[in-house]
């Protein structure tokens, strides 16, 4: 019953809130709330348009939506410490902020329903050394973000204040992060969709 009422609260708001994103014309805000709010309560949606009802709900299922929704909110915080962070405004020239709130969320959408799966599905499927590898690969992505926005920001920082062009930290930021970010994305897919269609 508690789940019902929760769930009913959710989309309620989600509504309302979409309802005066349109009125103040953010359409792309709109769109973006609605499709990350249906990517959270995926599992209920699901059971509600083929069983007529809602999903079992117990104690593995609450644990998994607890992990996830913490997942999603250390995303949605760190994304936007970044965002505040003055060197953003080297980073993305003039950002929009209706594109901004728009892809947070739909990626906090995303993160929320990777991190569901993983916990549901993937993860008690994966082997020890499968999961410390998955570890591995993650570390590797979360430091090449790292070293790109450090590179970005010194990069910056070195080329205004001796107004001289710096190639060190643009190699870095231009190369370097991009590869690693892209060996830790792909082998923590690879290893992340192995474990969902074991």
């Amino acid at each position: 019953m508690k789940a019902k009422r929760v769930i009913l609260a959710v989309a309620i708001t989600a509504l309302v809130v979409t309802v005066i994103l349109i009125s103040l014309q953010a359409y792309y805000v709109a769109i973006a709330l609605a499709v990350g709010t249906l990517i959270m309560g995926h599992r209920e949606v699901w059971s509600l348009i083929r069983r007529r009802k809602l999903p079992v709900i117990d104690e593995r299922v609450r644990e998994n939506v607890s992990k996830s929704v913490r997942n999603g909110f250390i995303f949605l915080a760190v994304a936007i410490v970044l965002l505040m962070l003055p060197f953003s405004v080297f980073v993305i020239e003039t950002p929009s902020t209706v594109h901004v709130l728009g892809g947070l969320f739909l990626f906090g959408g995303l993160v929320y329903l990777l991190s569901y799966l993983f916990y549901d599905r993937a993860g008690p499927k994966l082997s020890e050394r499968s999961y410390k590898m998955l570890k591995i690969f993650l570390v590797v992505a979360g430091i090449s973000v790292g070293v790109f926005i450090i590179s970005v920001f010194l990069h910056n920082a070195i080329s205004g204040l001796f107004k001289i062009e710096e190639p060190v930290f643009f190699a870095i930021a231009v190369f370097i992060a991009p590869l690693g970010l892209t060996v830790g994305l792909v082998g923590s897919l690879v290893i992340f969709i192995r474990g969902l269609l074991t």
